[in-house]
């Protein structure tokens, strides 16, 4: 299998065209089955990337915010079809009032999105954002509500799949009017802190722990390299900017589907697909669950997460058939890690 994983990788790479910079791994039961570094954490001291270094993922943070939303609804303050106006205590503005949790967490709730990926120029979107509110300010989830309030909807809720920021940044301020604590600080308590995941957490860019890696981006004139403290919000949100690494991100599946986050029951209802992203036939193709993406191909499956930012790129995958845990981590922006998933299907599906 060792093997077959190493190709897999190496000829992924190939097609990929890039140098890798990062850390990729694949774990089973037993511990590390293969496991590739490459590149640097600090380019300036030439400091390598190694095993446990922690990496940002981005977007890969909504899998942790449909768990904590999952987690509450378990605990029976929260349904999936409660109504987000009678939930949070805010005026929300343009966001349409029948919109439920559910919709929310499964992409299809049509809330006008503060970061519109469907854009073609939604780069230069993002840095007219952050040059409009300054990224030192992103400390607490009530600021993101003056970018998304004013938005039109871009659909009736549930009409349709549309990946959305605004909503799973909705859903963290979700877990914060029920809870009655921050959002990162629920995360905190009641999964890193449960699942012993001792490299996690919501660091701020300016204040990172021992053996973090820098994200990188390449200046388009110069060729050089410069870091992306000011491309990402200071403290990640519910919507991205999670630090975590190979290790953690193993202790975070294992502890899912041994049904140690939540219950049997909204485990199962947490890992359902509900909504088809590409449907393939005979019930093939990508779907999305209440948090997480989920690529079946006849009796192959597989759950997953992933993420791309400013200097981040990340997946997380988990193939039940053989309980391995995957995570590919690039600290010098997004790769296609999509094609790495499908491709080690074949051998651990």
């Amino acid at each position: 299998m060792t093997e077959s994983i190493k190709k897999i990788f190496d000829d992924w790479l190939k097609e990929e065209n890039s140098e890798f910079s990062g850390v990729f791994s694949v774990s089973g039961v037993d511990g590390v089955i293969f496991e590739h570094t490459d590149g640097y954490r600090n380019k300036a001291e030439k400091l390598a990337n190694i095993s446990d270094t922690v990496f940002g993922i981005a977007s890969g943070t909504k899998l942790f915010t449909g768990l904590a939303v999952c987690k509450l609804i378990d605990e029976g303050k929260l349904s999936l079809e409660d109504k987000l106006c009678d939930v949070l205590p805010y005026e929300l503005g343009q966001i349409d009032k029948e919109i439920i949790i559910k919709q929310l967490l499964t992409h299809t709730s049509g809330v006008g999105d503060y970061i519109d990926e469907d854009a073609g120029d939604c780069d230069e979107q993002l840095q007219k954002l952050y040059d409009t509110y300054p990224v030192q300010l992103w400390t607490r989830l009530e600021y993101y509500l003056q970018m998304i309030t004013p938005l039109s909807p871009k659909f009736k809720p549930g009409e349709r799949y549309g990946y959305s920021n605004s909503g799973y940044i909705l859903l963290g301020l979700v877990v914060e009017a029920v809870s009655g604590v921050q959002y990162q600080q629920f995360v905190n308590d009641n999964i890193f802190s449960p699942c012993i995941m001792m490299r996690t957490g919501f660091y701020r860019s300016d204040s990172l722990p021992n053996n973090t890696s820098y994200g990188y981006i390449k200046d388009d004139e110069s060729g050089d390299w410069r870091t992306n403290h000011f491309s990402l919000p200071v403290v990640g949100g519910s919507d991205g900017g999670l630090f975590t690494c190979a290790e953690d991100m193993d202790k975070l599946w294992r502890a899912v589907f041994a049904n140690n986050i939540l219950s049997e029951s909204m485990t199962t209802a947490f890992l359902k697909s509900y909504v088809v992203i590409d449907d393939e036939g005979d019930g093939n193709g990508e779907s999305y669950g209440l948090g997480v993406y989920h690529y079946k191909d006849n009796e192959k499956l597989v759950h997953f997460a992933v993420g791309g930012d400013s200097g981040v790129g990340f997946c997380t995958a988990y193939y039940p058939k053989t309980k391995t845990v995957i995570s590919c981590f690039s600290n010098t922006g997004w790769l296609s890690f999509y094609g790495l998933i499908g491709k080690l299907l074949g051998v651990l599906g």
